[in-house]
């Protein structure tokens, strides 16, 4: 067992590893960004280029810094922030979205990413709990943004953005300061690359979101573990249709690649009908994705023939689970190989990939021979293990928890101290999700992810909490017990179905009008597809309600719905 006896020092272990931590010769985000944006062989190369359907635009690394500095002196002049500061973000993928982050970073400021889908509640939450001193909103969510800065304290601005660039500012100057001074808030030490630099809320199945916060040197740490891992030079081109309010976008396709001084082309949304034409057009080296999409793409079943796909290596895949059929049958259709990995927010993004210098006999063993395919070798600047339920190491083979520690591990849950007392145990982080590793003949581990032991539901790479969909249900007068439960789904790796039982003498009540009932209160997405009506309600001896058993029990039922494509309306 481990002697560590405070939480803090749990965290502090887990965030090293033995030996050399890996050295920047940066000593904040900003020294970084100049590095890039002054390099003769990067100013006239294009950096940022953003797709909004066929409109495209383009910046090279020289104009991307003119527009982030412009972007940090209207933070620092015009809002008053200050290192130390926080700025939530109510935005989408958009070039302006890139530029606020990189301006945030470059003056000290956290950025709170926060999903534009999200409920008004959750939203309010996010904002307050992350005590945000200005919230950067698009032109849509004005009156949404306007309404928080009412109510919520530590909220001093809103910034509107549009197409063109900042629409308006409302609030007031900063506290004991006039427009275009120095603000008095913020942190009072130096920059460095230990500060803060994104916290991001991760739901949970504990209630509300835990907020993961991520330092600089994090994000320039997986950068570099992407980076080395994949050889990705100058050349290189990744494409990001994953939201960039989520590490997977951010960490992967927008600070890797300015990590590396290569390329970004950055999309609205995912498109299938315009995902191949994209990479032939722009001539994109790798592209992140997640299970869904695979799914979207051999669906849509396009000829490729006409577009020139040389350069074209793989696909990064991760943040959801990927089943082995689906994995085979796009390698075997399309002939690109897919990178598999697996990681968190609360690990940065990516610990483990596949490797790739295996060869396609081996690649395909690891990917397809196994009841599920491989999340590959732990990356560099982390470790990974197996633990039991004490904190042991378990044999190859024997499943228990996947625990990882090292440089890309969070600075803890915001403001969580009951979290960070479950999750950070024996000096390493606990994913809460169940795995089991095989050695190669090399004798390296090759880890493998095969659930959960939290009840966390990962629809299409998004995590949802089924408690807050649980809540919806019972909202239904007619509605005595519910309980959200995933199932195994082709085309998002899981989906939401909804066990339920009626009070007794309640008058008839139909899947559909359950159905309608939810989505009138929750996105589409976190909406239950399928009713289960039943009789038993399943609790333990000591109240908790058995989730993890009625999905086993149900799954037979589910298993008739797996390749069925729910429709919004």
């Amino acid at each position: 067992m481990s002697s560590l006896t405070t939480v803090a020092e749990r965290i502090a272990q887990a965030r090293r590893l033995e030996g050399e931590r890996p050295m920047f010769p940066w000593r904040s985000f900003e020294e970084f960004f100049v590095s890039r944006v002054i390099d003769p062989g990067l100013t006239s190369r294009e950096f940022l280029v953003f797709y909004d359907e066929e409109r495209r635009r383009s910046y090279t690394y020289e104009a991307f810094g003119t527009a982030v500095r412009e972007t940090a002196t209207f933070l620092r002049e015009r809002l008053g922030l200050a290192r130390g500061d926080r700025l939530a973000t109510i935005l989408f993928n958009h070039e302006r979205t890139v530029i606020v982050y990189f301006a945030a970073w470059c003056s000290g400021v956290s950025i709170v990413p926060i999903n534009l889908e999200e409920s008004a509640d959750k939203k309010r939450f996010i904002i307050e709990h992350a005590e945000a001193s200005a919230l950067c909103c698009w032109k849509t969510h004005v009156e949404e943004a306007v309404e928080f800065l009412r109510e919520i304290p530590s909220l001093r601005h809103v910034i509107v953005l549009s197409d063109d660039g900042f629409l308006e500012h409302r609030g007031g100057v900063a506290p004991g300061r006039e427009s275009g001074h120095a603000p008095a808030t913020g942190s009072a030490e130096g920059p460095s690359l230990e500060e803060e630099a994104l916290i991001v809320y991760t739901s949970g199945t504990t209630g509300q979101p835990k907020g993961v916060v991520l330092t600089v040197a994090n994000l320039l740490t997986d950068a570099d573990a992407i980076t080395s891992w994949h050889r990705f030079g100058r050349e290189d081109r990744l494409m990001c249709v994953l939201p960039v309010h989520h590490v997977n976008g951010i960490v992967v396709t927008l600070v890797t690649p300015f990590y590396f001084g290569g390329s970004l082309v950055l999309n609205r949304k995912f498109k299938s009908h315009l995902f191949w034409k994209r990479l032939h057009e722009e001539q994109v080296t790798c592209v992140s994705v997640v299970p869904t999409l695979l799914e979207f793409l051999l669906e849509a079943d396009e000829d490729l023939s006409s577009y020139h796909l040389t350069k074209f290596g793989g696909l990064i895949c991760g943040a959801g689970p990927l089943l082995t059929e689906t994995a085979l049958r796009f390698e075997d259709r399309f002939g690109f190989p897919i990178r598999h990995g697996y990681g968190l927010s609360e690990t940065t993004c990516y610990s483990c990939f596949l490797p790739n210098e295996l060869t396609p006999a081996t690649h395909r063993h690891w990917l397809g021979d196994f009841e599920y395919p491989s999340i590959g070798l732990a990356l560099p600047h982390n470790d990974m293990a197996i633990l039991d339920a004490h904190g042991k190491p378990v044999p190859p083979g024997v499943k228990g928890e996947i625990c990882i520690r090292g440089w890309t591990v969070c600075n803890g849950y915001f403001k969580r101290d009951d979290a960070n007392e479950a999750a950070f145990q024996w000096g390493w982080f606990r994913s809460g999700d169940e795995g089991f590793y095989e050695r190669d003949e090399q004798g390296r581990s090759f880890f493998f992810i095969s659930g959960r032991l939290k009840e966390l539901i990962i629809r299409g790479g998004v995590n949802i909490s089924p408690l807050e969909i649980d809540g919806v249900l019972k909202s239904h007068p007619a509605v005595q017990f519910a309980m959200a439960i995933p199932f195994e789904h082709r085309y998002y790796g899981e989906e939401i179905a909804a066990y339920v039982v009626l009070r007794e003498g309640a008058g008839p009540l139909t899947d559909v009008e359950l159905l309608d009932h939810c989505r009138r209160r929750l996105p589409f997405a976190s909406s239950p597809k399928v009713i289960l009506f039943g009789r038993e309600v399943p609790y333990t001896s000591t109240g908790k309600p058995k989730r993890l058993e009625l999905k086993a029990r149900l799954a037979s039922v589910l298993a008739a719905y797996r390749d069925h494509q729910f429709r919004d309306g």
